[in-house]
C-alpha cells in the first residue's frame, strides 16, 4: 500500500511538472520514452524466447 502511495506522489510531481513545461518540450520527452518503453519490452521479449 505505501509503494502505491509513493507511486501516486511521484506521478502527481511529475503531471505538476509537465503542466508548466512547454508543449515542444512535453512532445520530444514522451517520444524519448516511448521509444525506451519500445525496445525495452523487445528485448524482454528476445530474452524469453531464448530461455524457453
Amino acid at each position: 500500500m505505501l509503494f502505491l502511495v509513493a507511486a501516486l506522489l511521484l506521478l502527481g510531481f511529475a503531471l505538476g511538472a509537465v503542466a508548466h513545461a512547454p508543449l515542444s518540450f512535453t512532445l520530444v520527452a514522451a517520444a524519448v520514452i516511448g521509444v525506451w518503453l519500445a525496445v525495452f519490452a523487445v528485448r524482454e521479449r528476445g530474452r524469453r524466447r531464448h530461455q524457453h
